[in-house]
């Protein structure tokens, strides 16, 4: 389905509006939704669709998902979760997860962006260089 220009305009403005604190508010988004759905404005189709993709991107890149091949322990987990908040700012999803497979080491992917520190990468880097 192509979308107006319109559409995508007040969809980024409305996306805009949902923000509180740099952060996105989950009950705007339900309000705006809402209002959307009870108002009926032109394009109300496509603003919506566009709305919905701009809300699933923002949340994919605040969720985190850091994978360690041992137990993680509060103090690492802490200083994990700084760091990252330093560089992506505040409000991230952080998952921790067990994953033996990692050998050692461990992997971190916030969004899009991956950081992988385990062995096991560097074990099929250096197999491929031969």
């Amino acid at each position: 389905m192509k979308i107006s220009k319109l559409a995508l305009r007040e969809a980024r403005q409305l996306f805009r509006s949902c923000f509180v604190n740099e952060l996105l508010d989950e009950n705007r988004v339900r309000q705006l939704i809402a209002l959307l759905t009870e108002k009926k404005p032109r394009g109300y189709v496509e603003i919506l669709s566009r709305l919905h993709r701009l809300v699933k991107l923002e949340i994919a890149r605040r969720s985190v998902r850091v994978e360690n091949a041992v137990e993680t322990s509060p103090a690492q987990m802490e200083t994990i979760r700084l760091s990252l908040e330093k560089q992506y700012g505040a409000g991230l999803d952080l998952q921790y997860s067990i994953n033996p497979r990692l050998i050692g080491g461990m992997r971190i992917q916030v969004g899009s962006d991956l950081y992988d520190g385990s062995v096991k990468t560097r074990l099929e880097k250096l197999e491929q260089s031969f």
